[in-house]
């Protein structure tokens, strides 16, 4: 079974009791049809964006169920049929998948200590800096190197 999330409103015209009635009787059409009602928000009027069939407020209800996929159709057109329902949506709730924690770097020891020794810590072992070059005196030493030999 899938999780789906009805919106629909209701239109102002109705009474509150009415529509809170209306409300009550989509929530049991939806157990009837052996759908699972897992939340149900409490009814709220609220002002429209646009105006919808001539009603500029309505009634904002939420339900959120389980139930078969064969379940969506036959109540998306029984809320279509109803007159007093300007809109109606219905949404495929996923699951939430939860996030891994990233790894951050850590600075290393090494590179810490010499930072706070006031040693470049873009010196490499060969002596050479950041950019490539080589110092003079390295080149002196790797000349005898190879010469020694």
């Amino acid at each position: 079974m899938k999780t789906y999330e009805l919106t629909y409103i209701i239109s102002s015209q109705m009474s509150p009791k009415e529509a809170d009635e209306l409300a009550k009787e989509t929530e049991s059409a939806i157990q009837t049809k052996e759908g699972v009602i897992l939340k149900s928000a409490k009814i709220a009027a609220k002002p429209l964006a646009y105006p919808i069939k001539k009603n500029s407020s309505g009634y904002f209800a939420v339900v959120e169920f389980q139930g078969q996929e064969n379940i969506i159709k036959e109540l998306k057109e029984s809320l279509d049929r109803n007159k007093s329902i300007l809109r109606s949506f219905v949404a495929v709730k996923k699951p939430v998948k939860i996030m891994k924690e990233r790894r951050t770097r850590k600075p290393l020891l090494k590179v810490v200590a010499d930072s706070i020794a006031g040693l470049s810590p873009y010196k490499k072992a060969g002596g050479a800096d950041k950019s490539g070059k080589a110092g003079m005196e390295d080149i002196d030493k790797k000349l005898d190197e190879i010469l020694s030999e």
